[in-house]
């Protein structure tokens, strides 16, 4: 069975607009969840995962003939190559990094290592409930809709899912950063994943 990601894709290569518009859409969410554990947290109030996502966006919709791969997971690995360029991109105009400095190269290396870590974590959130099949098609059609049901979760929920799963922050420090106890941190976790499931009742994965 083909994954409506996958028949969106194979029709945007064959020069479907409509379709690559409704592909690039599909992702929004996803993008938007990797983009808010990657932007850095000294310029977040003058940039959004918002804003990161939709100019990731526009550069796929204006270099869609660029790409030239035939999979669901080729051409979301290819979104995330251009969301790091755009993370680089507003972390040196916002923190004035010399673009010549040495450093800049280990935080473009870091930064790829970071976000691939961040989207296998991502992968793994409620491994225990849709387990197979295994296929690279199942698996990226799972993550898609894991993001969208994260989207429709009230702010602290996603939050605190973003910081325990993705970013694999331990209670301690969720704790600090939410100025809550841990045990409440906890607490708050336990609802917030039990929220997700409920969200994702009812979804259709491969």
């Amino acid at each position: 069975m083909t994954s409506e990601s996958l028949a969106l894709l194979l029709e945007a290569k064959r020069g479907g607009a409509v379709e690559q518009g409704k592909l690039l859409s599909l992702y929004s969410n996803y993008l938007k969840l990797l983009a808010q554990t990657q932007l850095d947290r000294r310029i977040r109030r003058r940039v959004s995962a918002s804003d990161l996502v939709q100019e990731t966006l526009l550069a796929a919709h204006r270099d869609f003939s660029d790409f030239r791969g035939v999979t669901t997971a080729e051409f979301v690995g290819w979104l995330r190559c251009i969301l790091v360029h755009n993370l680089i991109r507003v972390t040196e105009k916002h923190l004035r990094t010399d673009k010549r400095d040495m450093r800049r190269e280990v935080y473009i290396h870091r930064l790829h290592a970071s976000i691939e870590q961040s989207n296998s974590r991502f992968e793994h959130v409620l491994v225990g409930r849709h387990e197979s099949p295994s296929s690279e098609l199942g698996r990226h059609e799972r993550m898609r809709l894991l993001a969208d049901a994260m989207a429709k979760l009230p702010k602290e929920h996603r939050q605190i899912i973003l910081m325990r799963h993705i970013e694999g922050l331990p209670f301690a420090e969720i704790a600090t950063q939410m100025d809550r106890t841990s045990g409440a941190c906890r607490m708050l976790w336990l609802r917030a994943m039990d929220h997700l499931r409920v969200s994702l009742d009812g979804a259709e994965f491969e």
